[in-house]
């Protein structure tokens, strides 16, 4: 009788067990939804819509670029990768050069720091609308620190529709690419990158990449089509 009663008892603690981790693993599948980057610390890693970091990712070689921003504070947005924050400088030397001064708004974000400003977005906007302008967390470019949005030195148009109508945002357009960055999130191309225009946001793929989705009007997307 012993013999079955703990029998028993431990069918039924199989059974407890096995009930929780199915649970737990369809919640991290409908969580994730995405395929993950192979290799996130790539100059070239395409995130999007279907592709996000590993969970937790962040980059091991941030640095803050010696750059103005519209702030004063050495937090978390100033900061970029290595590599990105080298081309930056070049860029924004470039531009002052030719009496274009260009300012950071908002680098590098972690995936927490992405999950708090998307909440706030979807409560504000709801889901649909937020994902149109908005990435949802570990599927941002600004998680990969080789991405940055940039506005006029005074800070006027920062993160607005109004930047492209700008003389910096035309430079950009136009230039960005000697350094680099490409407009990530072009004109037009909403239906291909799944965020409408955004022509202050740049993102570093290196020269050579750059110089060919600009030569040949290619969005990340395309390019590894």
């Amino acid at each position: 009788m012993i013999k079955k009663l703990v029998t028993i008892a431990l069918l039924m603690m199989i059974l407890i067990v096995s009930g929780c981790s199915g649970k737990e693993q369809k919640k991290q599948q409908i969580q994730q939804g995405f395929l993950t980057v192979a290799d996130p610390e790539s100059i070239t890693v395409l995130v999007n819509k279907e592709y996000a970091f590993p969970e937790g990712y962040e980059p091991k070689d941030l640095v803050y670029p010696n750059v103005p921003f519209i702030f004063n504070e050495k937090i978390e947005k100033r900061m970029m990768r290595e590599e990105a924050a080298k081309y930056l400088e070049k860029m924004f030397n470039a531009a002052n050069q030719q009496n274009i001064h260009l300012a950071g708004v908002s680098a590098y974000r972690s995936s927490q720091t992405q999950t708090t400003l998307f909440n706030n977005y979807v409560e504000r906007d709801g889901i649909e609308k937020a994902k149109t302008y908005s990435a949802v967390p570990g599927t941002s470019e600004h998680q990969s620190g080789l991405a940055i949005d940039v506005s006029g030195s005074d800070g006027s148009c920062a993160a607005d529709d109004c930047f492209a109508n700008t003389e910096e945002a035309a430079w950009l357009e136009n230039n960005a690419h000697n350094y680099g960055y490409i407009i990530r999130f072009p004109k037009d191309k909403d239906n291909i990158t799944g965020y409408k225009y955004e022509p202050w946001h740049i993102r570093y793929v290196g020269v050579n990449l750059a110089t060919e989705l600009y030569n040949e009007g290619l969005t990340l997307e395309e390019y590894y089509e």
